[in-house]
This record gives structure tokens, C-alpha cells and sequence, in this order.
């Protein structure tokens, strides 16, 4: 807003000051443009009076004048206009083309400097900011603007000022041309100068006086005008010291006070100095603030165009060297045209007419200087002052004479409108619109001309008198003209009376605009009553009535100064107590307009700009966009394409809701402005603003993408850019990778090991440099968001990089965007760099791009960003507003940057308190030297099975690299689904090749006698089929040549249960070459299996009442049942089931046989039925005393067929102990709470297998585990396909059932949360598992025959056969004395008895077998259970044990013991 040094008082009086002309001879010209200034210009900067003057009214009281400011013009005269001969109202007051052109001039010279500092003023929640150029407040406390710039960003009153402005404000005021219904801009005295050196200065004075009197009452000239007919003359004598002869010109003026006596003449002596200024010396100038403000009255001539005769004359006859200068004079329409097109050369004119050739002022001392200040004090003082109260008080004297009054109107005004009385109301509109033409001596005017030279001498009191005075007789009169100007001289005056009582009569300026603007149709005063009372409205605080005072001036007619109001009633609104910063950017916005409608382009951008403030980030797209579009247009204009960029960038990056066709026109605008701006500045990769890049989103791939399948090879899947990343699963990775290692380094993984990462996303550990392989390629795959509803064409899209080669320092590096600006192949000698041609995106579309770099050196790689072509997909040839014509397709070269901020953070205290970033290195590869590539290729691998199902497949390795590799092993998340053999175990043969593998038999299968049911044992060391780890080495044979390929069989199994399985492999191998920065790689590879039911098999085990050793065949033992279930329905191909064979594996059991009574040869199982089948079990002869003999497995198998299959061969041995490790590892996950394992059963021997819990484990521990082998007969396309497989059950104990598959767990629901866990209760044996320590049998003959007429009694021997089934001593007690309390064997025991020893008291040793001989008396024939002795038994007590007591438990007896005795005799 326009904010003077000087308060709003001040303003108003330097507003209208005394006019004086002043009238050169020849010689004083000339002498006076020694120092590059005329006369007038000599004295501006010494025209303000530093003293105080005095005067006295009409009523002979005492008036001060202060700070007094006199304008002194150089006398140009104008031609009278042939219309103004004719009597008639007064001419319209109008400003001159040439005078419209001066002041479009003085505001596009006055603009903001570029680099200014600003300020930033919160206001709400807005941030604006305002230019510190002379940044000042209206607060009273305004002292200077440094103390002030402090204080406005606090306080509540703060406004930037807007010199463009305030010189127009000056110039037009200066510019007001003279009227006849006001005398303010009238002169009332003329200095006539001449100079000392003329012969005869006296005539000289005589003439110029002629002249001042020719000018003034001839007619001939209707400017300038004098505001009284007998004008006040001042001579001057001007004498050059440093030429002149001081004696004359004394002389002169001697004879000059003579004649017009001392008061009215003056001896200026000037150019004292005689040797020009050094270089180094600073003279002041104060002649360069005022030499921009030519005065009207001396332009008006030269710049009006309707009289080019006079103009030409007024040129020749006196033109000021500033004035000779103005661009505004020497052209004409095309001429400002020019300078808005171009606003550099007009700034360039304007300081060239400001500064002239030479120094101002170069022969004037500071003495010189005085002088001329002294000079203007003494005529005003002596002078002018003088002369304006003598024309005051006849100017009274007329009036009173005239009207009749008393004493004097002072008086009678005083009288009749008091001081303190406030001013009328504002009149109604006057009916009539015409004018009236006063002649010069009216008593109207008189009384008019009384107030202004009241006014112009600070009289304001008496000044408002006489102007309400006459406004009353201009409104009596309907003399519209003259009723507004006395009205706005009226309010003015009433304002600036010091400490009066009444107020500002706003409404007297409202009336003036309006009967200015409405009834006269004179815009220019209309104009200038406004800029008055807005500046008054806002010293007192009326910001609103301001604005909208400002406001109703715009009009039509003139573009600048609409602009210029708006703008200032945008900065009222601002500065209001409750801002209103929404009308005050939509102000701007207006502004803005009009300043571009008026051509004032870099005003109407800093408008534009201004606004932007207030509506940026504020969810106004549209009237963004539209401002955005606007400041792009004006920029390009002015000829500042960065900043035309930058607000195209804006609207183009914004969410906007333009049309297609919209944002069509900006993106074709902002190419075309984008061309530009590169070719002017000569950069050849500039950033460009689209499409956006979402850099977070970038994914790196290291190495080649993988080849697909080829024929009936199905490559591994590994690692690409189509999968997406899981953390469960880069987890998993780790984790076989972390185990991988730690097998290939005989122990642990090394304490600084990472996983190999050939991918990198946002969600990968990119702290450190990833490892790429030189001749390999590094994908990057870059994410592209069109933001725009039109279709984007890039072409030529390809990566930037930069590249520091090993062993160099680090400013030799090859940098691709170099070598695209100098068009060298020197990349393509260290890096590929590939290129997509051609990338189309669609509206709104977000689609990735991948690039691919191939290095070929080692050392370090940093990709920088992208580089393209931009072109909009369909941009037709369409001519712009401004004239900017745009080819059929606008293609701009430019780039963006990949910059990918890395994680918080978050470990340190200071990382806690202040937001850090770590770094992101995806992009930063590390190029090492060649290694080994391999790649994995399966055959015949399938994706569905049956569970347990067992199929053959193959798998191809290939060394596709130039180096070696070696160390191949592969570890998984199921190690129990695939084996590769055991090299140790015998191996069934492998056929030559996959197709020959069509109809064999995955097992080592052997002929045998059919229906032989004995099995046949194979003892078997679990060292034989590896190490009891899920890595896996590979038998390839040592390594792989560079080329080699190799392919081994892979035996598959089904899983167990049915569902679908997500099996993965991670393939590890290494070069031989140690030391390298990349230890090792990997290959990963996942597949799915869906496995379907087949069998479900039920096995459980329980003691033989037959017992042991009895005879060859008939081995006591264990009875292990199995039932076998086809649960299989899915499958229709597969109808029934064929058990070929059963095995056993175990350490300690083996099966024996087959007790089966069905004859069949094999076990067929169809859909839904179910078969059972029995077999004995007996102990496993002792493994010979080696190293390996507590691994050691007896593989029993009973063949159910005319075929026998070898369980203890690949594939069935190594699924076997596979699936027991899993099993193992899965209880051993479960916890103490889950079932017993079998290790408690491994080591008998020892402390531990003293406790009795572990002797109870042992009775009935079994560890049998039950291979159950079938074959299943599937047709499809006419073939038949013998399916195999095997199920797994381990048996534990006797007594116990296991299944397989195992039933799924269901939850357990969740119990009761407890805070202190209970004591875990006393260890005690379950009386159960203690009654089957020991196992008894009577052995006896069934039936004897005996004469009991010959001997009553009857004594058969029985033999009482004890066996202890643990794996310690145990103490048995024997007593035949126990009697049943059964009635069965209580009549089966009458007439039976034993004798002999009836109480035994023995120990037996682990699995021992000892018998007693009996000896039964039976009294008669009859049939007798003998089955009535007790046997008890105890885990035998240790020496340290001895003193406590151990009760020993009755052991489960066989079933009744029968015997048939007969009579002999019968």
C-alpha cells in the first residue's frame, strides 16, 4: 500500500503549492547548463522552506506558514484552443495522450528490484510475503524502516509501500492541467532571470518582463494561467563566479534595487568552482530524485499531439534537457509498444533519461548551493508571501465592498459558521447538469480565489469559509463544476485544521466524486478527489470506506489507473482490524488483470504472484491454475521462461481439475516455454516436471532375468521384478541361506554374514552397497505417474549414471549425462546403457518402465536418475493468445532424479529427538569381478501328487558363467519331500535318460518267492543317508566347467497331508576362487504341490500272550497290527489301492512275519474299504559293538507279493529317516508337553535308566516304525501308469495307536490366564506300565492221564517261564500260595495244589528268560486252571538306595493256564 515518508497532512499540502514560472534570457540558459540543469531544475531540491513564514489575514491576525514548499516551472506557453475564443462553460479538464503516455511510463519505470529482501508476516494462517524496499508503517512509532522491520511482523498495523504508485500518484497530480473553475495550480509569481554578463541587463529584464505580460494578457495563449492579472515579479541577476566581473554585476544589481527596490529583486552568484571534481571525490546530487517529475505545464506542449505546430515550436523555443530525453517524447504509439514488448530496454531508457551524459551540478560549490537556497528563503519571504497577503486582504476588501458586508467576510463567515460547527450534509443531486461560465471578475470567483490563496498560505480555517461559502452560491447557481471543486477543497480543508473540532465531512468528498464523475463527466478530477480522501479515509484508520471508495473509480476508460486503485484497496483490506485476505487477493487478481490489459506486464506478475500467496495450498485448483496460467503467460512475455516454467511446472504438477482439453492447452504451453528456456539458456538435460517419478517405488535387480521353460525343461523360478516381496518369505531366505552357509563352512555362519540380495525394493536392508557382477546386467525398474487426463509420450527413456573405476581417484569418473551433452561413446565403453524407445502413458495412468545397464569394468556405479524426450501424444497446431505459435509436435530433452530417501532413524538419542534419515544405496551397486552364474532346469517335475506318493524327476544344472563353480548344495522348507540319493546306500540303477524312465520302478526292487511270508532283515546305518540337516550336498562330481551342464535324478514325495504346499528350494554354490567380495550366490526356486489323499493307515501294537523261545518257528513277541483305509475319492483315475509290501525300521524291533490268515498274495484296497492286516515283531539281534551301533536301523521287510521291494535303498531309506528327522524336529518344537520321544529308549544303560520313570518308559517302549509300501494302477491317454508311494507310522509303545496321515490338531481353546504357575505334581509311575515289568507262561502238557486207583495223587510237572521286557534289573517275587478271588479259578483249583517251594525271591537281568520247575498235585480227574500264582515285580534297588523301601506290583498274568487230567483205568 502507498505509504509516504511524510504524514497524510503533509501529503495533502505538497498536493497544491504556490506556483511560480520562471523566464530565462539566452545567456543565463547557457550559463545555467554548464552544470547540465536549467533554471527550474537548479532550484527544485531547495524549494521547501526550512524556516517558517508569517503573514497576516484580514483580520490583521498573525498566520504561520511551515514547512512551505514552492514549485517553480519553466514558462512554456500554449497555443488557446480556437473553441475556447467563443464564451461557454469550462472545458472539461483532460489529460493529454502525451501525458497518459508520461504516466504509463513513470509506473513501468518504477518497479521492484530484483533480489530485494522480503518478510514474511503471518496473518491467521496465512504467510505472505511483502517487499522490504522501503517497507514502513502508519503506526506513529514509525521512525526509521530497519527499527520498523522488526516491529511489523508483530504488530497489527504493517503495509509494504508501492513506489509504482505513489510516482504516479506524484505525476498525476503534477499533470492535473490548469482549469478556470479553480486557481491551486495557477501562477502567482514569475522569476525573470538574467545573467551579469549581458551588456545591458536592465533591458533585458524589460524584455523578458514584455514577454511574461504578451504571454499573460494577450489571449493568444491558453497556457499557462495566472491567477491574478497583476502577477508578482522577481528579478534575478545571475552572475557566474568563476567568469564574470564581480564589480558589474554589483553594479547591476545596485541599479536593479533602484528600480524595483530590494524586496524584488535578488544577485544569485553560481559556478564558483573552476577545476572540475577529481574522480575520487563524491559530490552530492540532489537534483537525481526530482528530475524524473517533469512538470506538466512544461510537457504539456511537447506531448500534445493535437497542435504539432505549436508543440514544434514550444520544442525549439525551450526544452529541458531531462525533457529532450523522455523515451515518452521522441515516439509515439509503436514507441511504447516497443518498451512494454521489451521491459529491459525500458528500464534501460528510463535510467538513460534519469542520468544524463555529465555530472549535475559539477560548477556549483556548497557555498553555491546556499546561495541558491538563501536565494529561494528570501523570495518567499520577501516575495511571494508578501504579495499573497496583499492580494487576501484586497481580495476581502472587493468581496465586501461588492456584497455590502461589515468589517470584513472573515468576520461575518466566522460569525455566521462557527469553528466548531460541523459541516452540512451532503446536498441532493442537482437537477440540472449544464454548466454556468462565471466571468473573471464574479463575486463567485473572487471568493473562490480568496480560498485557494487561504489554502495555498495554510490558512485553513478561513480557507474552509470561504469555500462552504461558495459552494453554497456555485449550488444556488447549478454551476456543477464549481459547486464540486468547493466542495473537495472543503472536506480537504477541514482536514488539515489543526486541533478543530469537526470532523472530516466524508460525505462532501462522496458528493465531489460523484458530481465530478456523473454530472461532469471529468474522470481526472473525479480521479484526483479520490487518491485525496482514500489517503485521509486511511491516516484515520477507514480502511473499508477506503476500499470501496477506490473501488467505484475504476472504470472502463482507463486501464492503468483502475489497476492502480485495486491494488490499493487490496492492500486496504490487508490492513484492516479483521484482515480480509481473500478480498484482498481477489483484488490483486483484478489488478493484475487491468495491469496486463494496460501493458504493464511486470506489474500485473507480481500481482498475480501476490494473490498466488493467499489461494496456493489452499484447495482452490481452479483459480490456481488459472493464476498459475496467467504469471506463466506474463513471464514468458517479459521475457523470464524460468519463471514462466516454474508456473507451468505448477499447474501441470498440481491435482487439477481441468478438462482433458485444458490441461492439453498447459501441457502444450509448457513444452513450448520449456523449448525456449533451453534454448536460451543452453543447458541440454533440464529437470522436467512429468511425468511423476515415484522414486520410493524403484526395484533393482541384480543378474539376468531367468529364461523360461524350454520344451518340457521347467526353469527355477528365483527372483524377479513380476513377484512381489513378503517379508515372511525374504525371512524364510535368510534363513536356508544363514544354514546354507554355516554347512559350506563346516560349522556356524561367519559373524558378519549377509544374505545375498539380487532384489531391492523399499522394503529390502539398503544400508549398505549391494554386490553386482561385471557382464551382468542391473534392471532397474523406475514407477511413472501421469498426473494429467492427456496422454504423455516419452521416447529415448534411458538411466543416468555415474561410474568410478577401481583402482582410480575419485574425479576420474565416467558420467553418462556428460557424455550425452558431448555425444561421445565413452559410456558404452564402461557401461551399456539400454533404451527404450518409445513409453506411452495414458491419462491418469501409473505404469513402470524398466532399464537395463550392462557394465563392463569394475568399480562403483550410482544411478542418478532418468533421461527422456517429453512430447504431449496428440498436441495439434493451435495458435496461442499472446502469438505464440507451436509446431505440430513440441519434443523437449530433459531428465529427472532418482532420489530415494532411506528409513528414520531411531537408535540413538539424537535420532529420537530430531528427524534423520539413513541412507537409501539401492542405487549404488559395487561391480565385482566375473563369478560363477548357474541355472537350475527341471524335468518331468510334477505339480500334483498323492500323499506318500513317490515319483522320479530330474534336475539340470548349468554353468552359463566363464568361471568355475563348485561347493553345490541345497537346502528347503520341506527337506523330507526330495532326496538325491545317498552315495553311501545302494542306489537304484538310473536310466539313461528322462523318456526311459517312463514305466520303471522309482524303488531297487527284487524277485521273490511268492507267498513266502518271513521278512528279510537288512541292518542299515543312518550316517549312510547324510547328516541329520535340511542342507543337502549335491553329487555333481566335484565342480562345473564353464558351459558344463549336469543332470541328476530327483526322487519326490507327496506330503502327508492333503492340501496345497508351497514347497522352496534355495540352490547354493560358490567359485572356487576364495577371497572375493561375493562369497557365494544362490538360485531360489518355489513350486506348488497339491497332494491328495490315498491311504490312511492305523497301526497299534500289543504284547503276544505265546511265549518267547518256545520253539524254531514260534517266536514269542509283539503283535503289530495294521489297518490300512483308501480314503483316496478325489482322484477318479485311481479306483483301488495294491499294499505290496510292509516294512519295519528300527533299532531295537524288527518285523518277523506275517501271521495274516488271509492267502491273498497282496492286499487290494478299493475306494472306501478297509484291510487288516497282523504281523509279529520280536527284538533286533545285538548290532556288533562300533561306533555307528547306536545309529544303526534294521530295515525288516515283508513283502506281500511276488516282489520284494528294498526298503533300506534310495529312495525308501532316504524318505524314511528324512520323515523321521521332521517328526523328530517337530516334537522336539512341541515341547516337553508333547508325546515321548525315542531317545529315552536309545541308551538303556547308565543312572538315568535306574529311575523307575524311565524303567515304566522302557517296558513298553517299542520305537517300530512301519513303512507301508503300495502301488496304485491309473489309466490316462490309453496308458497305464503305475502310481507308487509309502506311508510312515511310528509305533512307541505297545498299547498305543498311530496313524498316518496324522489327524490335524484342532485349537485348543484358550484357558484361563494364570499368573503364578502351579508345582508341578510328584513324579510317580502309573501302576499300569509297572504291572509289565515282567511276563510270565506256564509251559505244561495239556492233558495226562493217571491211575488214581494205584496212587491218589497226581504230580505234573510245570514249567513257570519268567521274562523281564526292560532294559534294567528287576526283583520278582514269585508266590504259588495266591489265591484267586475269582469263582472261576476258585472251581478250577479244587483238588489242585502246589508243592514244594511255594515263595521264590529271584532277580532277572535286562531281558532276561528264567524258568522254574513246579510241580501241581491234583487229587482227581477233572479240568483244572493252574493259572493261581502271583508274580509281583520291582525296578531292583541301587547300593545307595538300599535303606528305602520299594513295593513291588503284581504283574498282569497270561490267561487261564488249562490242564485235562484224566483216569488211566477208564
Amino acid at each position: 500500500m502507498a505509504q509516504c515518508v511524510q504524514s497524510v497532512q503533509e501529503f495533502v499540502q505538497d498536493s497544491f503549492v504556490p506556483m511560480v514560472a520562471a523566464l530565462c534570457s539566452d545567456e543565463a540558459e547557457r550559463l545555467i547548463g554548464k552544470n547540465k540543469l536549467d533554471f527550474a531544475e537548479l532550484l527544485r531540491p531547495f524549494c521547501r522552506l526550512t524556516s517558517e513564514g508569517q503573514l497576516r489575514d484580514p483580520n490583521n491576525q498573525l498566520q504561520m506558514v511551515k514547512n512551505l514548499r514552492i514549485s517553480v516551472t519553466k514558462l512554456v506557453p500554449g497555443a488557446a484552443s480556437r473553441s475556447s475564443v467563443a464564451a461557454g462553460p469550462p472545458a472539461a479538464v483532460a489529460l493529454s495522450s502525451g501525458q497518459r503516455r508520461r504516466l504509463d511510463h513513470v509506473v513501468l519505470s518504477c518497479q521492484p528490484q530484483e533480489g530485494a529482501v522480503s518478510a514474511a508476516v503471518a496473518v491467521g494462517d496465512y504467510d505472505l510475503t511483502v517487499n522490504d524496499e522501503a517497507l514502513k508503517s502508519s503506526a506513529p512509532w514509525f521512525s526509521s524502516w530497519r527499527d520498523t522491520l522488526t516491529e511489523v511482523c508483530t504488530s497489527k498495523l504493517f503495509s509494504a509501500t508501492t513506489p509504482w504508485f505513489e510516482a504516479y500518484r506524484e505525476s498525476f497530480l503534477q499533470s492535473m492541467p490548469a482549469s478556470d473553475h479553480e486557481f491551486l495550480n495557477h501562477y502567482l509569481a514569475c522569476l525573470l532571470v538574467v545573467s551579469s554578463a549581458e551588456a545591458v541587463p536592465v533591458e533585458q529584464f524589460v524584455k523578458l518582463s514584455q514577454e511574461q505580460h504578451r504571454v499573460q494578457h494577450s489571449g493568444d495563449y491558453a497556457t499557462p494561467k495566472w491567477f491574478i492579472p497583476n502577477t508578482l515579479k522577481y528579478y534575478v541577476l545571475l552572475h557566474d563566479v568563476s567568469q564574470g566581473e564581480e564589480q558589474r554585476a554589483e553594479a547591476a544589481y545596485e541599479d536593479m534595487k533602484q528600480r524595483y527596490g530590494p524586496q524584488g529583486c535578488h544577485l544569485l552568484k553560481i559556478n564558483s568552482r573552476t577545476v572540475p571534481a577529481e574522480q575520487n571525490e563524491e559530490i552530492p546530487d540532489p537534483w537525481t530524485q526530482y528530475l524524473h517529475r517533469n512538470h506538466p505545464h512544461v510537457s504539456q506542449a511537447q506531448d500534445d499531439d493535437e497542435d504539432p505546430v505549436v508543440s514544434a515550436s514550444a520544442e525549439e523555443n525551450c526544452v529541458s534537457p531531462a525533457e529532450d530525453r523522455h523515451p515518452a517524447d521522441s515516439g509515439g504509439e509503436a514507441d511504447r509498444l516497443d518498451v512494454n514488448k521489451d521491459p529491459a530496454k525500458a528500464k534501460k531508457s528510463a535510467a538513460e533519461a534519469e542520468t544524463p551524459t555529465g555530472v549535475r551540478g559539477a560548477c556549483l560549490t556548497l557555498t553555491d548551493r546556499d546561495r541558491i537556497r538563501q536565494f529561494v528563503q528570501e523570495f518567499a519571504f520577501r516575495g511571494l508571501l508578501p504579495h499573497i497577503e496583499k492580494n487576501i486582504r484586497q481580495l476581502n476588501d472587493q468581496l465586501v465592498s461588492r456584497k455590502g458586508l461589515s468589517r470584513s467576510l472573515f468576520t461575518a463567515t466566522k460569525k455566521w459558521f462557527g469553528g466548531g460547527k460541523a459541516p452540512e450534509k451532503s446536498p441532493s443531486e442537482p437537477k440540472s447538469t449544464g454548466g454556468l461560465l462565471y466571468s473573471p471578475e464574479a463575486p463567485e470567483l473572487q471568493i473562490r480565489k480568496m480560498a485557494d490563496l487561504c489554502f495555498l498560505v495554510q490558512h485553513y480555517e478561513l480557507a474552509y469559509s470561504c469555500y462552504h461559502t461558495a459552494k453554497k452560491d456555485f449550488l444556488s447557481d447549478q454551476a456543477m463544476l464549481y459547486a464540486a471543486g468547493a466542495l473537495e477543497m472543503a472536506a480537504v480543508s477541514a482536514f488539515l485544521q489543526a486541533g478543530a473540532a469537526r470532523p472530516y465531512p466524508a460525505h462532501y468528498m462522496d458528493t465531489a466524486i460523484q458530481t465530478y464523475r456523473d454530472v461532469c463527466r471529468n474522470s481526472v478530477l473525479a480521479e484526483r478527489c479520490a487518491l485525496l480522501s482514500a489517503e485521509i479515509l486511511k491516516s484515520q484508520g477507514k480502511y473499508s470506506e477506503a476500499a470501496a471508495l477506490l473501488i467505484k473509480m475504476t472504470s472502463e476508460d482507463s486501464d492503468l489507473r483502475s489497476a492502480l486503485l485495486l491494488e490499493q484497496a487490496a492492500h486496504c483490506f490487508i490492513n484492516m482490524r479483521a484482515r480480509m485476505l481473500r478480498k484482498f487477493a481477489f483484488h490483486m487478481i483484478l489488478a493484475g488483470h487491468r495491469f496486463s490489459k494496460a501493458g504493464q506486464k511486470s506489474h500485473a506478475l507480481r500481482c498475480y504472484c501476490q494473490a498466488m500467496q493467499v489461494y496456493k495450498g489452499r484447495s482452490w485448483s481452479l483459480a490456481e491454475d488459472h493464476i498459475n496460467f496467467t504469471i506463466g503467460r506474463q513471464s514468458f512475455t517479459l521475457g523470464q521462461p524460468e519463471k514462466a516454467v516454474q508456473a507451468f511446472k505448477q499447474i501441470l504438477t498440481n491435482d487439477s481439475r481441468q478438462t482433458a482439453t485444458q490441461q492439453g492447452a498447459f501441457l502444450r504451453e509448457y513444452l513450448y516455454v520449456y523449448k525456449t528456456v533451453i534454448s536460451r539458456s543452453g543447458l541440454s538435460l533440464p529437470h522436467l516436471p512429468l511425468p511423476f517419478i515415484q522414486s520410493a517405488a524403484t526395484r533393482v535387480y541384480f543378474g539376468h532375468e531367468r529364461r523360461l521353460a524350454e520344451g518340457e525343461k521347467q526353469a527355477a523360478t528365483h527372483v524377479s521384478l513380476d513377484q512381489e516381496y513378503e517379508a515372511e518369505q525374504a525371512s524364510m531366505w535368510r534363513e536356508l541361506e544363514e544354514q546354507l552357509v554355516a554347512a559350506a563352512n563346516r560349522g556356524g555362519a561367519p559373524a558378519n554374514f549377509q544374505p545375498s540380495q539380487c532384489y531391492l525394493n523399499s522394503q529390502t536392508d539398503n544400508l549398505r552397497h549391494p554386490l553386482a557382477v561385471v557382464e551382468e546386467p542391473v534392471l532397474v525398474e523406475v514407477m511413472f505417474r501421469n498426473p494429467l487426463k492427456v496422454p504423455l509420450a516419452l521416447s529415448r527413456l534411458s538411466l543416468l549414471w555415474k561410474f568410478a573405476r577401481d583402482g582410480h581417484d575419485a574425479e576420474d569418473l565416467v558420467d553418462k549425462r556428460d557424455a550425452l551433452e558431448r555425444e561421445t561413446t565413452q559410456s558404452d565403453e564402461v557401461v551399456t546403457t539400454e533404451t527404450i524407445l518409445d513409453f506411452h502413458l495414458a491419462p491418469e495412468e501409473t505404469k513402470m518402465a524398466r532399464l537395463r545397464l550392462l557394465p563392463h569394468r569394475t568399480g562403483c556405479l550410482s544411478i542418478t536418475g532418468v533421461v527422456y524426450k517429453l512430447a504431449a501424444a496428440s498436441s495439434p497446431e493451435t495458435p496461442d493468445d499472446d502469438g505464440l505459435q507451436k509446431a505440430e509436435t513440441v519434443v523437449v530433452d530433459g531428465k529427472q532424479d532418482l532420489k530415494i530417501r532411506g528409513p528414520r532413524l531411531n537408535h540413538t538419542k539424537e535420532d529420537k529427538m530430531f528427524v534423520r534419515y539413513g541412507p537409501d544405496r539401492r542405487l549404488e551397486p559395487i561391480i565385482t569381478p566375473p563369478m560363477p552364474l548357474m541355472e537350475v532346469f527341471f524335468l518331468q517335475f510334477p505339480t500334483a501328487l498323492l500323499c506318500g506318493e513317490i515319483r522320479k524327476a530330474y534336475v539340470e544344472f548349468c554353468n552359463v558363467s566363464g568361471v568355475s563353480l563348485c561347493g553345490l548344495r541345497v537346502a528347503s522348507t520341506h527337506p523330507d519331500f526330495f532326496t538325491f540319493g545317498s552315495p553311501s546306500a545302494s542306489t537304484p540303477l538310473t536310466p539313461l535318460s528322462p523318456a526311459s524312465a517312463e514305466n520303471c520302478s522309482a524303488y531297487k526292487t527284487l524277485a521273490a518267492a511268492p507267498g513266502s511270508g518271513a521278512a528279510c532283515e537288512t541292518p542299515v546305518s543312518a550316517a549312510d543317508f547324510g547328516p541329520a540337516s535340511n542342507v543337502v550336498d549335491i553329487p555333481v562330481g566335484g565342480m562345473l566347467l564353464p558351459g558344463q551342464s549336469t543332470q541328476l535324478p530327483l526322487w519326490l514325495r507327496g506330503p502327508d497331508q492333503e492340501g496345497v504346499h508351497e514347497i522352496n528350494f534355495l540352490f547354493y554354490y560358490e567359485s572356487p576362487e576364495k577371497g572375493t567380495k561375493i562369497s557365494h550366490r544362490v538360485v531360489r526356486h518355489s513350486v506348488f504341490i497339491c497332494a491328495s489323499r490315498s491311504l490312511s493307515i492305523q497301526a497299534s501294537a500289543r504284547f503276544s500272550a505265546v511265549p518267547p523261545q518256545r520253539g524254531p518257528d514260534q517266536d514269542g513277541g509283539t503283535l503289530v497290527f495294521v489297518d490300512v483305509e483308501n480314503i483316496n475319492t478325489s482322484e477318479a483315475g485311481v479306483r483301488e489301492f495294491h499294499v505290496v509290501q510292509v516294512s519295519s525300521s528300527s533299532r531295537h524291533w524288527s518285523l518277523n512275519k506275517c501271521i495274516n490268515p488271509a492267502k491273498e498274495k497282496d492286499c487290494k484296497v478299493s475306494s472306501r474299504e478297509r484291510a487288516k492286516l497282523c504281523f509279529r515283531a520280536r527284538p533286533c539281534r545285538p548290532p556288533q559293538a562300533t561306533s555307528d551301533s547306536a545309529e544303526t536301523f534294521t530295515f525288516a521287510d515283508v513283502n506281500l507279493g511276488n516282489e520284494r521291494i528294498v526298503s533300506s535303498a534310495t529312495p525308501c531309506g532316504d524318505f524314511f529317516f528324512r520323515c523321521r528327522r521332521a517328526s523328530e524336529r517337530r516334537r522336539g518344537e512341541a515341547g516337553p508337553s508333547g508325546s515321548r520321544t525315542p531317545s529315552s529308549s536309545r541308551n538303556p544303560s547308565g543312572d538315568a535308566s535306574k529311575d523307575p520313570l524311565h524303567v515304566v518308559d522302557g517296558c513298553d517302549r517299542l520305537d517300530l516304525n512301519i513303512i507301508v509300501i503300495w502301488k496304485a494302477y491309473v489309466v490316462e491317454d490309453n496308458k497305464q501308469l503305475i502310481l507308487e508311494g509309502q506311508l510312515h507310522v511310528a509305533l512307541q509303545a505297545v498299547g498305543e495307536e498311530a496313524t498316518s496321515p496324522a489327524p490335524k490338531q484342532e485349537a485348543q481353546e484358550m484357558g484361563l490366564l494364570k499368573f503364578k504357575s502351579d508345582p508341578p505334581p510328584p513324579a510317580a509311575p502309573p501302576s499300569a506300565q509297572l504291572a509289565q515289568l515282567v511276563k510270565s507262561n506256564l509251559r505244561y502238557s495239556e492233558t495226562h492221564a493217571h491211575d488214581f486207583k494205584r496212587d491218589s495223587i497226581c504230580v505234573v510237572p510245570v514249567c513257570l517261564v519268567l521274562s523281564n521286557c526292560c532294559w534294567t534289573d528287576v526283583d520278582v517275587t514269585v508266590d504259588l500260595r495266591y489265591k484267586s478271588g475269582s469263582s472261576e479259578s476258585g472251581e478250577g483249583a479244587r483238588g489242585f495244589a502246589w508243592v514244594g517251594q511255594s515263595h521264590y525271591k529271584l532277580a532277572l537281568c535286562p531281558r532276561e528268560t528264567r524258568r522254574l520247575e513246579l510241580r501241581a498235585c491234583f487229587l482227581a480227574p477233572g479240568v483244572y486252571n493252574i493259572n493261581t500264582h502271583a508274580v509281583s515285580a520291582a525296578p531292583a534297588r541301587r547300593k545307595r538306595d538300599e535303606d528305602a523301601a520299594r513295593a513291588e506290583v503284581a504283574q498282569r498274568g497270561a490267561g487261564p493256564a488249562l490242564v485235562v487230567i484224566t483216569d488211566g483205568n477208564q
